[in-house]
């Protein structure tokens, strides 16, 4: 008995490999990110019940849910972060910073400021174009975690 030979349709786009078997639908594709979303950041901190006040009773972040005694979670602007005890013998990875953008930089400077929030300057404009200015002040939680907020504000008659 001879067997045929099922044709195969190879083709490649923008990057992107596909090989189809009319036999089997056999798919290669090449993923990446370009489509994804961020939905969750991991805050590193030391200590649990800390962390946890710091974040929802000082900076005012919506408490989701816990699993104590590592993880926490809060809702911020749909975005997910995850606050959470680094385990035994790992050293927390501290590096990427966590910008928090609001509408009125100044209200919310004074007002975390009045809870103990240290700041490293008062909020200061970092950019200004014809239409808005954008400002920033940054600051840190108990851990170190490097955090700020930022607010683009429209320039009077733009």
């Amino acid at each position: 008995m001879a067997t045929k030979k099922t044709p195969n349709i190879s083709f490649k786009a923008n990057g992107f490999a596909a090989a189809l078997s009319t036999t089997h639908l056999a798919k290669e594709i090449c993923m990446n990110l370009a489509d994804a979303k961020i939905a969750q950041l991991l805050v590193p901190v030391s200590n649990f019940e800390a962390g946890v006040a710091f974040y929802r009773d000082t900076l005012g972040i919506p408490f989701l849910f816990a699993a104590p005694p590592q993880m926490a979670f809060f809702n911020c602007g749909g975005i997910r972060l995850l606050v959470g005890v680094v385990p035994p013998g790992q050293n927390a990875q501290r590096g990427s910073s966590i910008y928090f953008q609001v509408s009125d930089i100044h209200a919310v400077f004074s007002s975390l400021k009045a809870r103990g929030v240290t700041f490293m300057a008062e909020p200061h404009v970092v950019n200004r174009t014809p239409q808005s200015e954008l400002w920033l002040v940054e600051f840190v939680d108990p851990d170190g975690n490097q955090l700020a907020l930022m607010s683009e504000v429209a320039q009077n008659g733009a």
